[in-house]
């Protein structure tokens, strides 16, 4: 693991542990709640790559866990999986992402409540096509965050045995919640590179350039060319 690594999770598990204590909404089916960390997390696979980036959300994920003296098992495991998933779709340039949301797709109408709400699953058409046009940040997080309501889905589905008239009545509420998780993805990356490139002026730390992208430093140039 090099410098710019360690700097980078040092600093993503410092906020992603405070962000993971901001409930935004809460996950029906569910005691818990999504949190800021939805919009945060997935970006560590833009800044550090898909693997590296799993692994920085994982351990966050982790720690919460830890010290929130919650249980862990391994339903607890399988829900890292939607943002560790989300942040391998950001990270990765390869088209091959578009299998996951399309296995989760063939899993939930082969349950039998998810084949009679079939078409919820169409929500996964989004990442299945915003992979060929990932060089956009918004796509890409529209992707990314489609992938991981995916793979949580599916997850709840044999988990909980949720019935259709649950996914049904959930159809409208999708669009906004993971419209909204798209927006928050395509802000926090930029504030994210501003960040640390102010931390890299204020404290002279080379490590952390490296991670920077300058096209996504906000600035006025940023402005004109993403808004």
């Amino acid at each position: 693991m090099n410098k710019k690594t360690i700097y980078f999770v040092i600093i993503f598990s410092g906020i992603g542990l405070i962000a993971l204590q901001i409930p935004v909404a809460n996950i029906i089916g569910s005691s818990q709640n999504f949190t800021v960390f939805e919009y945060l997390g997935p970006t560590a696979g833009l800044f550090l790559g898909p693997i590296f980036g799993s692994i920085s959300i994982f351990f966050v994920k982790l720690y919460n866990i830890m010290i929130g003296g919650q249980d862990f098992d391994m339903l607890s495991i399988l829900r890292f999986l939607p943002m560790i998933l989300a942040a391998v779709y950001l990270g990765s340039k390869s088209k091959r992402n578009l299998f996951i949301p399309l296995l989760c797709m063939i899993l939930f109408i082969a349950h039998p409540q998810g084949r009679i709400a079939w078409y919820y699953s169409l929500y996964w058409l989004i990442p299945i096509l915003a992979v060929f046009k990932k060089k956009r940040l918004i796509f890409n997080a529209l992707g990314a965050t489609f992938t991981a309501h995916a793979v949580g889905s599916v997850i709840f589905l044999y988990a909980f045995n949720l019935p259709a008239a649950v996914w049904i009545s959930l159809i409208p509420i999708v669009a906004v919640e993971r419209g909204l998780f798209a927006l928050g993805i395509w802000v926090s990356y930029p504030a994210f590179n501003t960040l640390l490139n102010k931390l890299e002026k204020k404290f002279k730390i080379p490590a952390l350039k490296k991670l920077i992208k300058p096209q996504y430093v906000l600035s006025k140039k940023f402005f004109r060319n993403f808004l």
